[in-house]
C-alpha cells in the first residue's frame, strides 16, 4: 500500500458509500439514518492503478465532552493524525454548513494533505453546493457521486501526484523480506503467518466487553468503548501480533435475541457479525461473569459449533467477582451441562479492564487452532476403532448387527471422519456420540467440532448378476464333433 486515505465529514454525507466504492465490496454498513458508522474501518482500496489503504470514519460532530459523540469525534481525529491524506466529504445538495466550516479549519491545522469532495453531486441541484465548497479554502472541490461512481477520475487525478512520493517513502521504510514462508507450507499443521494470519472472531451479547478486550490485547484504544450497550455496529477486523502469534481479530456487534432486534441497523450489524463467524477459524465466545450462560450465550456458542469453528469460552469482568473459586466451579458445571456439544472446550476467566488472563486466553486460542487442524492416520484410527468395538459393540436393530469395517479421516478444519459400515441409516445417534466422545479422549481433541459420517460399503459380488455363458472355443469344439452316440 503506497499511502493511507482517511474519509472524514459530517454524518450521512456518504463516507461509507464511498469507502465501499473504493474497496469494491460492501464492507461498511450503509443506511439513510445518520451516525451508522462509529468505529474506524480500514480496507484495501483500488482506484485505477493506485493501491492504497482507505479508512472509513465516524461522522464529525460538534461535541468535545465524554459523551458517545465526543468519543467518536476523538477517534476520527486520531484517524486524521494517522492518515497521509484526508478526503473531506460534504453533501453538495445540503451545501456548506457551519459545522463543515468548523471542521475544515480543524483539518487545515491537523492534516498535511487535505482534499475537499462534494458528494451527491449528480444533477443540477448540487451545483450551488459545489460552488460553496470553494469557500472552505481547501482548494478546488472534487465533484463526486459515491452512489453512482461518478467523479472517480477526478479523485484519481487529485491523488496521483502524491502516490509516487508516498510509494518511494514506503520502499525506504519497508523491512527486508522474510523467506521463511515456504517452511510453513510443508508443515502438517498450517502455522499462521503475517500473510495468512489466524482469523479470530470475538462474539457475545451486548456490553459483554468485546471491544474493551480487543483494545487491551492491542495495547491502545483503537475501538470505541463505553458503558452504553450496543456501541459496536460494524464487524471491524484488525491485524495484530499477539505475543508472537499473527492474528486478524474481528470485533463484532453484540447479538441480542432475534425477537428484540427491530431496528434495521441492528439487523445489519448482527448479520455482519454472523458473517465474521463464518470466515473465522477460532471464535471467542465472551460471557459476562455477572450473568453467564444466558439463553443467547448458548445460541451464540451453538452457532459457532454448527459453523464448524474452534470455540474458546471466555468469562469477562472477573476482576469484580468476589467468590472466585465457587463461581469458577459453578461455571464449569454449567458449561458441561448446557453445552455438551463443546465438551472439553477451554473455559478462561479474563478481565478486559485490567488485562488479567489474556496470556491464558492466547494460549487457549493457539491450542484450539492446533486441535482444529489435527490429522490422525488411518492405522491409528482403526486400532482405536477396534478397541471401541470391543468395549461396546454396535447395536443390532431388527436382529441384524451393524458391522463397522474401517474408519478414515476425510478432512480437517474441523476434523471430519468417515466410518464404512453396514446399515448406516440404522445407526442410532447415541452410538455416534459414543464414538465422537471417544475420539475427543483418544486423540486429545477437546472442544473442537467433530464431524462423523456413516457410509455404507456394499457386500455384493460384482459377478453375481452376470449370466453364465459357454466360452466361444468350447462352442466351436462341440459343433465340429457333432452329437455323441
Amino acid at each position: 500500500m503506497s499511502f493511507t486515505l482517511a474519509i472524514v465529514g459530517r454524518p450521512n454525507v456518504g463516507k461509507s458509500t464511498l469507502f465501499n466504492r473504493l474497496v469494491g465490496k460492501r464492507l461498511a454498513l450503509v443506511d439513510n439514518q445518520p451516525g451508522v458508522t462509529r468505529d474506524l474501518r480500514e480496507g484495501a482500496a483500488r482506484l485505477g492503478d493506485l493501491r492504497f489503504t482507505v479508512i472509513d470514519t465516524a461522522g464529525l460532530e460538534d461535541a468535545t465532552d465524554n459523551s458517545l459523540q465526543g468519543r467518536m469525534r476523538r477517534l476520527t481525529e486520531r484517524a486524521v493524525d494517522m492518515a497521509d491524506v484526508c478526503l473531506f466529504l460534504i453533501d453538495a445538495r445540503a451545501g456548506v454548513t457551519p459545522i463543515d466550516e468548523l471542521f475544515a479549519e480543524i483539518l487545515r491545522k491537523r492534516a498535511t494533505h487535505v482534499f475537499v469532495a462534494a458528494n451527491k453531486s449528480e444533477g443540477s441541484a448540487a451545483d450551488a453546493g459545489v460552488i460553496e465548497a470553494y469557500g472552505l479554502g481547501l482548494g478546488e472541490p472534487i465533484r463526486l457521486s459515491a452512489e453512482h461512481g461518478e467523479g472517480m477520475n477526478d479523485l484519481y487525478s487529485a491523488l496521483m501526484p502524491l502516490a509516487d512520493q508516498f510509494a518511494r517513502r514506503a520502499e525506504q521504510d519497508a523491512p527486508e523480506t522474510d523467506v521463511s514462508v515456504d517452511e510453513d507450507v510443508e508443515d502438517a499443521v498450517r502455522k499462521p503467518t503475517k500473510s495468512k494470519p489466524l482469523q479470530v472472531a470475538v462474539v457475545g451479547r451486548p456490553n459483554a466487553g468485546k471491544s474493551t478486550l480487543i483494545n487491551k490485547i492491542l495495547g491502545e484504544d483503537r475501538l470505541l468503548t463505553g458503558p452504553e450497550a450496543g456501541i459496536t455496529r460494524d464487524a471491524i477486523s484488525l491485524q495484530i501480533d499477539w505475543d508472537g502469534l499473527p492474528v486478524r481479530i474481528f470485533d463484532t456487534a453484540g447479538m441480542r435475541k432475534k425477537a428484540k432486534v427491530q431496528d434495521k441497523v441492528e439487523k445489519l450489524s448482527v448479520s455482519d457479525g454472523l458473517r465474521a463467524v463464518k470466515f473465522a477459524e477460532v471464535v471467542i465466545v465472551l460471557l459476562d461473569a455477572a450473568i453467564p450462560f444466558e439463553q443467547q450465550d448458548l445460541r451464540i456458542a451453538d452457532l459457532a459449533e454448527r459453523e464448524g469453528r474452534a470455540v474458546v469460552v471466555a468469562v469477562n469482568k472477573w476482576d469484580i467477582e468476589d467468590e472466585k473459586q465457587q463461581k469458577l466451579r459453578d461455571l464449569k458445571e454449567a458449561f458441561e451441562r448446557l453445552l455438551p456439544q463443546l465438551r472439553g472446550a477451554p473455559l478462561i476467566t479474563v478481565s478486559a479492564k485490567t488485562g488479567r488472563g489474556l496470556d491464558r486466553l492466547q494460549a487457549a486460542v493457539e491450542k484450539a487452532y492446533d486441535v482444529w487442524n489435527r490429522r490422525v492416520t488411518t492405522a491409528q484410527l482403526n486400532r482405536w476403532l477396534t478397541g471401541m468395538l470391543e468395549a461396546h459393540p454396535p447395536p443390532a436393530p431388527g436382529g441384524k448387527r451393524i458391522k463397522l469395517r474401517y474408519m478414515t479421516q476425510a478432512k480437517t478444519r474441523p476434523p471430519g471422519f468417515v466410518v464404512m459400515c453396514s446399515h448406516p441409516d440404522k445407526m442410532p445417534e447415541s452410538y455416534s456420540r459414543y464414538l465422537v466422545n471417544g475420539l475427543r479422549e483418544g486423540f486429545d481433541m477437546p472442544g473442537t467440532p467433530i464431524r462423523l459420517t456413516m457410509r455404507s460399503q456394499s457386500d455384493k459380488n460384482p459377478y453375481k448378476e452376470r449370466k453364465k455363458s459357454t466360452p466361444s472355443r468350447l462352442r466351436k469344439h462341440l459343433s465340429r464333433k457333432g452329437p455323441r452316440d
